[in-house]
C-alpha cells in the first residue's frame, strides 16, 4: 500500500477490475470519478506519469459554451454547471472565475458567425448577446475597438485554474474507491473473440472486460494495440502569461479574436495569451520515446508573438517593450478532422472505449464528457445523442497519414471560425 493524493491508502497492485481507465488527465480522471459516482467497482486509473500532470494543468482553462451545434453547446453548457458546484461536489478546491467572455469579429463572414451563435445560444439557455465596442472596453480595458465589426458577450463563460480540476477529480475519485496507479505505464490492450479481456502493465497484467482510452496525446498508441486506427492528431499548442498588468483583475473576461484565433483572459494579475497558429508543430509520439513527457516539449515563443502581433489593434498592450512575460508553456491536446471529439465505444472490440479529440478546448469539457462516457459505459446508453462525437463517423473513410496530419491542421488553424457547412456534423457509420 501507498499513500493516495488525499493522504489515504492505496494499493499498489491489482488483478482485476471492473474498468480500467488509462490515463489520469481531465479526460480520464472524470470519467474514472463520475464512474465511482455511478457505483462501478472497482475501477483503476493508470498514468504513465503522475496523475494529472502533463497537457491538462498547461492548458488555458477557458470555457466556450455555444459551440458549432446544439449537441457540443449543450455539452459545453453542462461543463460549465459543474464547474461552478465542482467544490462543493468533490470536496476538492478549484479556482473558478465566472467573469463572462467576449467574441470579436473582424469580417463581415464573422459577423456572421456570430449571428449564428446568438441564435445557438438562446435557443438552448445561454445568454449571449450582442455588446457595443464601448461596452466591451468598459469590462476589459486593455481592449481598442479599432477595427472590430461585432462583439457578442456571455456573461456565464468562466475560467478556471487548470492544474486543479485533473488532480481534483483524482484525489474525489480516490474518496469513493477508484484505485489509482501514478507512474504505472499501460503496455497492451488484450483482445479476444472481438471483445476487451485485461489490459498489461509494467507492474502486472489487469483482468477487466472495459478500457477506456484517456490517454491524452498517447491515446492513439493506445487504441492501436487493439487494433484499432484512431485518427487524431497530437499537435502544439503555447500559451504565455505577462506580469501584472495596472487594472488587470480576475473580473475582467475572456475575449477571443476570431479570424485571429487569439484568446486572451486574465492571470495572476496579468494577462494570459494563445491562439491557434497556420501552421503547428504535429507529433507522432512513437518517435518521441516512453520517456518523453510534457515538460519535454520543444516551445517557440516568436508564435506567440506573432499572434500577439495578429490583434495589435485590439490588443496593443501585448506591443509594450515593458511587457514582461511571467510564463510560456504548452502541450499536446490531440485535434481530429472535423474539430469535434471522439468519445464512446470502439466499433467491433467490445469493452473498449475513447474519450480523446479533445480539439485543445478538452480541460473545460471534460467535466460533462467525462460524466457522458461514464454514463454510457453504466447505464448502456448514452445520457442524450452522442452520434456526431462518436468514433462511428470515421468509419470506412481511411486518410493516408499525410492527408489526416493536414486536415487536422487546417481545423487548428481555423478553429474559431464556422460556416453553415462545418455546423453540419459527420454522418456515423449506418
Amino acid at each position: 500500500m501507498t499513500a493516495g493524493a488525499d493522504g489515504t491508502m492505496r494499493p499498489t497492485a491489482i488483478d482485476a477490475a471492473d474498468v480500467v481507465v488509462i490515463g489520469a488527465g481531465a479526460f480520464g480522471a472524470a470519467v474514472a470519478y463520475h464512474l465511482a459516482r455511478a457505483g462501478r467497482r472497482p475501477v483503476a486509473l493508470l498514468d504513465r506519469f503522475a496523475l494529472g500532470g502533463q497537457t491538462s494543468p498547461r492548458a488555458a482553462g477557458l470555457t466556450s459554451q455555444v459551440r458549432a451545434t446544439d449537441t457540443l453547446t449543450r455539452l459545453a453548457r453542462r461543463a460549465v454547471q459543474q464547474l461552478e458546484t465542482f467544490s462543493r461536489d468533490t470536496g476538492q478546491p478549484l479556482r473558478f472565475d465566472q467573469s463572462g467572455a467576449l467574441k470579436i469579429a473582424r469580417t463581415d463572414a464573422h459577423v456572421a458567425q456570430l449571428q449564428r451563435e446568438v441564435a445557438r445560444g438562446l435557443k438552448l439557455g445561454v445568454p449571449v448577446e450582442f455588446v457595443s465596442a464601448a461596452d466591451a472596453r468598459r469590462r476589459l480595458p486593455v481592449l481598442e475597438p479599432a477595427g472590430i465589426r461585432a462583439i457578442t458577450f456571455n456573461p456565464t463563460d468562466c475560467n478556471i485554474e487548470p492544474s486543479q480540476l485533473a488532480i481534483g477529480y483524482c484525489r474525489a475519485a480516490e474518496a469513493l474507491g477508484v484505485a489509482t496507479f501514478p507512474l504505472t505505464a499501460a503496455t497492451g490492450v488484450d483482445v479476444a473473440r472481438g471483445a476487451v479481456t485485461g489490459v498489461r502493465t509494467d507492474r502486472g497484467a489487469i483482468r477487466t472486460e472495459t478500457v477506456v482510452d484517456a490517454a491524452g496525446a498517447w491515446s492513439r498508441l493506445v487504441a492501436g494495440w487493439a487494433g484499432v486506427h484512431l485518427p487524431v492528431v497530437p499537435t502544439r499548442h503555447q500559451l504565455l502569461v505577462t506580469e501584472p498588468i495596472p487594472g488587470i483583475t480576475p473580473a475582467v473576461p475572456i475575449a477571443r479574436v476570431i479570424d485571429a484565433n487569439v484568446y486572451v483572459r486574465h492571470e495572476g494579475g496579468g494577462l494570459m495569451l494563445g491562439g491557434y497558429e497556420a501552421r503547428p508543430r504535429q507529433y507522432d509520439m512513437r518517435d518521441l520515446g516512453p520517456a518523453f513527457q510534457m515538460a519535454d516539449l520543444d516551445l517557440d515563443l516568436e508564435v506567440l508573438r506573432g499572434l500577439a502581433r495578429s490583434v495589435r489593434e485590439q490588443f496593443p498592450v501585448f506591443q509594450d517593450p515593458a511587457l514582461r512575460i511571467a510564463e510560456h508553456r504548452g502541450g499536446l491536446p490531440t485535434m481530429t478532422i472535423d474539430d469535434r471529439y471522439v468519445a464512446g465505444p470502439v466499433p467491433d472490440v467490445r469493452g473498449l472505449w475513447v474519450i480523446s479529440g479533445c480539439c485543445v478546448g478538452g480541460l473545460s469539457i471534460s467535466p460533462a464528457l467525462g460524466e457522458a462516457v461514464a454514463h454510457w459505459i453504466a447505464e448502456g446508453q448514452p445520457p442524450f445523442d452522442l452520434t456526431e462525437i462518436a468514433l462511428d463517423r470515421f468509419a470506412g473513410r481511411p486518410r493516408p497519414e499525410d492527408e489526416l496530419r493536414e486536415l487536422c491542421r487546417r481545423t487548428y488553424a481555423t478553429h474559431y471560425s464556422t460556416s453553415p457547412a462545418d455546423e453540419t456534423p459527420l454522418p456515423a457509420r449506418p
